[in-house]
This record gives structure tokens, C-alpha cells and sequence, in this order.
């Protein structure tokens, strides 16, 4: 009973992300680039799909991986840098979150940036614990080291695919708004997401489980002194 549960439980999410995708994939803002967007997306939905049986997720992963993936949707019909936050902050909250912020920018791929690496570093913690039965430090460096990895990595093809395709649709899936150091801020916030949320993980552990400090220490003890 609990599994059925569980399975229905990540089908509610998808059905609530779909609902929010269905009318976004009408007169999006640029049809060409929400393609390019959602190309990705159509990745991420496969492996999940693929994934839904044989390694089902917790319900906190697929939690944070849908927020994620609504977040993906709604900067793809805008595109990143035309999504407008700042007017939605202002009509529903009375204020500019750009102006209390002394943003220059439209920050929403920056925003979304910061939770790849807040919202999905738990879910790939989550498959280094079940697969790679990684235990103590390991089991908050590794998720972190992927997640930088990633970031970095999909900044490569984001360049790529800008050189590839060129013109205004390039500058629209490349986002950068005339900063040079885009891809490096995108990467260090990618990051320092992911550290927050393996630190409140790490936080959460130590208060739960008692043997945390033993397990820590043990993940770090040499397990084969002599050389490969």
C-alpha cells in the first residue's frame, strides 16, 4: 500500500507539472529557443520516466526536482532573461525585488542557477547512497563535486550550442546579457547551492543520528594501505 502511495504521489507531481507546461508550450516567446530549452527538459523527463520503476526516488527528491523542472518551464517560454519577475513581485508583493536588491539584471537565470545546485544536490545524494553506497563525508563531497561538475559541464554545451546555432537565438540560449563573466557566476552560484543544501543535510544527519561523528570519521580512515 505505501509503494502504490508513493507511485501516486509522483504522479500527482507529474500531472501538476504538466498542467503548468501544457499552456507555457503556447506562444512562448521565442519558439526557436524554447526547443533549444526544452530539449533538455525532455532529457530530464525521460530519465525519470526510465527511472520511475526500477529506482524510484524518495518523495523529498522528486519534490525538489519538480520545483526545479516548473522553474526550467516557465524560463523557457520566456526565455531567462524576459522572464518577468520583478513585474509579477511588484503587482502581487508591492514592491521590486530588483530594486531591494539593487539587481541591474533580469537575475532569473542566476535564480535558477542557484537551485540547480539547492534543489538537486539531495537527489543525486540520494542515488550515491543507494548505488554507490557512499557513507559520512563522502556522502555530502560527492553530491557537491557532481553538482559543480554538471554546472560546468552544461555551461560548455550552452556555449556550444550558442557557436552552433548563432544569431539572436545563440544570445537567447546563452542568456549572458553582456557579462562577460556570466558562466563563471552561474557555476559559483550553482555551487554555492548545492553547499547550502548539503550543509543542512549534514545539519539535519548530526541532530537524527547519533552515529554521525563515527561514521564521518570512518569514511575518511584509509581502508587499503598498500598501493594499487
Amino acid at each position: 500500500m505505501r509503494q502504490v502511495a508513493h507511485g501516486h504521489y509522483a504522479l500527482l507531481l507529474a500531472a501538476a507539472w504538466f498542467a503548468l507546461w501544457l499552456p507555457l508550450a503556447f506562444s512562448p516567446h521565442d519558439r526557436s529557443d524554447w526547443l533549444l530549452e526544452n530539449s533538455l527538459l525532455v532529457c530530464a523527463i525521460a530519465l525519470l520516466a526510465a527511472t520511475w520503476r526500477p529506482f524510484p526516488l524518495s518523495r523529498i527528491s522528486y519534490t525538489l526536482i519538480f520545483v526545479f523542472l516548473c522553474l526550467h518551464t516557465i524560463g523557457a517560454h520566456y526565455t531567462y532573461s524576459l522572464v518577468p519577475y520583478d513585474a509579477w513581485a511588484q503587482s502581487t508583493l508591492g514592491f521590486s525585488i530588483d530594486a531591494l536588491l539593487g539587481w541591474e539584471r533580469n537575475n532569473f537565470d542566476r535564480i535558477v542557477h542557484f537551485a540547480y545546485g539547492l534543489l538537486l544536490a539531495y537527489p543525486i545524494r540520494e542515488m550515491f547512497l543507494r548505488i554507490a553506497a557512499v557513507r559520512g563525508f563522502w556522502g555530502y563531497f560527492l553530491p557537491l563535486d557532481l553538482t559543480m561538475s554538471t554546472s560546468a559541464l552544461y555551461e560548455i554545451i550552452e556555449w556550444l550550442a550558442a557557436e552552433l546555432v548563432g544569431g539572436d537565438l545563440g544570445v537567447a540560449f546563452l542568456g549572458a546579457q553582456g557579462d562577460v563573466w556570466d558562466a563563471q557566476k552561474d557555476m559559483a552560484l550553482a555551487s554555492l547551492g548545492a553547499l547550502l543544501a548539503m550543509l543542512v543535510t549534514a545539519a539535519i544527519s548530526a541532530y537524527c543520528h547519533r552515529d554521525f561523528a563515527l561514521e564521518w570519521q570512518q569514511s575518511l580512515r584509509v581502508k587499503q594501505r598498500a598501493p594499487l
